[in-house]
């Protein structure tokens, strides 16, 4: 049985696995993790292996807590990969994307894939049917729009999010925001698809992350919605290190 521990900025987000098939999920705030996974290991004390995606630089609390229950993994550019990383500068790769890839190369064996993550900041990330990682694209996410809009200008408010009721024209400032926001980064991602289509014959996309339900709704792409594939890909690559 596997734990695998992806720790963010603002949340941890944490998968019990037996082989590949998700026993149990979590995601609660970075500060709780270290009482939450005692927990966790208290629950499931058949936790042999784990594995720690942090963008966190001192990790050693939550470390050592994973090292008394378990083999720890700590994915880095060092760590054993089920694909060849190609990226020109492999140690500046962010660990979400190598994560993102090894789930497409076992989801998805020998075809080219596009894996969007619309988090954050949203990233396009393409691994060919040679199992060889090529790269890809970052661009804002949807609450960084909103915030650049509103740090940049002088009378845009900051508002909410908010994809209720959402209308193409918008016939107040917070409407048209909204608006230009929401469409546009619908549209983006569906031209950017567009894009790669025109680069790979056949094309696999996949879209993850925290606005995949929105985006999964107003596509006009074909795409594969899995919101734990990066878990998915964090547990791929401690099992594959486990046989290495």
């Amino acid at each position: 049985m596997n734990l695998v521990i992806d720790l963010g900025n603002t949340f941890a987000k944490i998968a019990v696995f037996q082989n590949h098939r998700v026993l149990e999920s979590f995601k609660f705030l970075k500060s709780e993790k270290n009482k939450k996974i005692e927990k966790i290991f208290q629950k499931y004390p058949q936790i042999e292996f784990s594995i720690l995606s942090s963008v966190l630089k001192d990790d050693d609390s939550l470390k050592k807590i994973l090292q008394k229950h378990s083999v720890l993994y700590y994915l880095d550019h060092q760590i054993k990969l089920p694909f060849e990383n190609k990226y020109s500068s492999p140690e500046t790769l962010g660990k979400d994307r190598i994560a993102l890839a090894a789930a497409a190369v076992y989801a998805y064996p020998k075809q080219n894939c596009l894996v969007i993550d619309a988090g954050t900041c949203v990233t396009y990330d393409v691994v060919n049917s040679e199992s060889e990682y090529l790269g890809g694209g970052i661009s804002p996410g949807l609450q960084m729009r909103f915030q650049a809009v509103h740090k940049f200008t002088e009378k845009l408010p900051l508002i909410q999010s908010d994809s209720n009721h959402l209308k193409l024209i918008g016939n107040s400032t917070k409407e048209s925001l909204r608006s230009g926001i929401y469409f546009g980064f619908a549209a983006e991602i569906d031209g950017m698809i567009s894009r790669y289509y025109s680069e790979f014959k056949d094309l696999t996309v996949i879209l993850t992350g925290g606005d995949l339900l929105f985006l999964s709704k107003r596509l006009k792409n074909s795409i594969f919605a899995n919101s734990n594939f990066l878990l998915e890909g964090l547990n791929y690559i401690l099992e594959y290190n486990k046989t290495q």
